[in-house]
This record gives structure tokens, sequence and C-alpha cells, in this order.
């Protein structure tokens, strides 16, 4: 199988089981988005759903955040990862919102990656799902995927080597769907430690899967 053949026969399949594929983070607006991008670094969205009501509705807007202490904020996001330097980012980028943007989310990645806390993967997580870019966010699943698969070589063994590998071959109008399949492939079938090889619709084309069989 050409590698062309193999991206045709993922991409089909992943249209026909999930012709609607999205984010499963709770949010209102492209600030709220932020937010739950940046708390759900290495914590599960499950999570972060739980924590960011009563958190949106202390802090509905930047302008609103950008004047709490980091304290305050942490009361909110105590049971995430990494909740103290969450707590400051937060403060942070929502300081930074209000002084060098006017208290609106940037568009393009080189100004959303100087905000506190944000680097390319939630860049991308925004710029796709709110902007509707061409963005390929490259997690710890879209990673894990895009290699069992075989959707890249094993010579990409960073996230942006992935991200860059993905971009060529993924038709531009596909990126933002592919993103989230990704995601929710490796999150409910293609899990890291068992993955669910047998109710798999992916597996005549996988190559972790015929290689290991």
């Amino acid at each position: 199988m050409t590698l062309r053949q193999r991206y045709s026969s993922v991409l089909s399949h992943f249209e026909q089981a999930m012709p609607v594929a999205e984010t499963e983070l709770h949010f209102h607006d492209t600030f709220q988005l932020l937010v739950a991008v940046v708390l759900s670094a290495q914590c599960t969205d499950k999570r972060v759903n739980m924590v960011t009501p009563p958190l949106f509705e202390a802090y509905p807007t930047p302008e609103a955040m950008a004047a709490a202490t980091t304290e305050e904020v942490l009361t909110y996001v105590g049971s995430v990862s990494y909740p103290n330097s969450k707590a400051r980012h937060l403060v942070e980028l929502a300081r930074m919102l209000v002084n060098d943007y006017g208290g609106e989310v940037p568009s393009t990645i080189d100004e959303l990656t100087r905000l506190p806390g944000v680097g390319r993967k939630t860049a991308n997580v925004v710029l796709s799902v709110a902007f509707g870019q061409a963005r390929m966010a490259v997690d710890t699943h879209v990673f894990r995927v895009s290699h069992r698969l075989g959707l890249v070589p094993t010579s990409a063994t960073t996230p942006l080597a992935v991200e860059r590998v993905l971009m060529r071959h993924i038709p531009e109008d596909k990126v933002p769907r592919a993103h989230h399949w990704l995601i929710l492939h490796g999150r409910y079938v293609c899990t890291a430690l068992r993955p669910h090889c047998m109710e798999c619709g992916l597996a005549h084309v996988c190559a972790h899967y015929n290689k290991k069989t």
C-alpha cells in the first residue's frame, strides 16, 4: 500500500464513521476556548469541563480574569494538572489580551504563542476551532495514532515533524476535521495501553496492527 492510498483509506473511513467531528471541550466564545485549551494540557477534557463552568461564571471575559489574582483563579482550577502554573498563565494571558490586543484573542500563531501558557499545539487548536484555519494541532493522541496507522515515518519524532507530514498529505479542507478524527480515534479506539484493534475499522490499513499480526 502506498502512502497516498493509506491516507485515502484513513480519511474515507473517518468521513463515513465521524462525519461530524468537534472538540469535546465546552465553551461559548473564543476567550473561553483559549482558557479551556490551556487547562487541557496533560489533562482530560472531562476534567476541564467540570472546572470551567464556575471559572467562566466568575471570569467571563479577559478583563474580569485580568483583574483577578493567581490565588483567586487557583481556587477554581485546583483539580487540573499543574494547577499553580496554569492559574498563573491564565491571569497573565488575560492581562496580555487586555493590554496588547484590546481584550480580543488574536488570530495568528505568532501572536497566540506570545501569550503565557500558549504553545504551538494550543495555538493551532484555537486557530482551527475558533477561526476555521487549516491547522493540525498535534497532541499525544494525534502523535500516537499517526505513527501507528503509518501516516508518518518513524523519523518524525517531534510534534512539529508530525504536524508537517500530516499537513503535506491531508487536503486543506479536511485538516480541521482530521485533527478531531485523530484525537477521538486515539481517545476511544487506538488507546495508549490497550488499543481496541478488534473493534477498529482501520485495522486493515494500520501499519502497527499488520506488523503485529
